[in-house]
């Protein structure tokens, strides 16, 4: 990561998945399918509800998303997230998904979106999320 300039953006939230971006996630150019990272927006917001709803979460829906850069195979993929809102089953979250260079030169966001994840018990049907800070 470049750390001269201190004024760069930086990832906000918590550190949720890291991933490369390996070849079976490319396009002929070289280039990460924007449904890959997709994914991988949806999997991060699962891990990070999953831990603050103590339990089994299902994907409600995915917010608009729009990528600000090309992610080239090799790519190590950070996704940041953060609650914003918590309901009595649901939680909405926010995702970055930040990209950095194989040899950790250059960390640049690759687009951020909102998730929201429900609470489910074994069998699938909606349960109150407990208490937490």
């Amino acid at each position: 990561m470049n750390s001269e300039n201190k004024n760069s953006p930086c990832p906000e939230g918590e550190l949720s998945l890291l991933i490369p971006a390996n070849n079976d996630a490319v396009n002929m150019f070289g280039d990460v399918y924007g449904g890959w990272v997709s994914a991988k927006i949806v999997q991060a917001s699962e891990i990070y509800s999953a831990k603050l709803s103590q339990g089994r979460v299902s994907t409600v829906s995915i917010g608009q998303t729009a990528f600000m850069s090309p992610v080239r195979e090799g790519t190590v993929m950070s996704f940041y997230t953060r609650i914003l809102e918590r309901g009595r089953s649901s939680l909405r979250i926010h995702v970055e998904a930040w990209g950095c260079s194989p040899d950790g030169t250059e960390l640049y966001k690759v687009t951020e979106t909102d998730c929201v994840q429900v609470a489910i018990d074994g069998h699938g049907h909606i349960r109150d999320i407990a208490a937490f800070e």
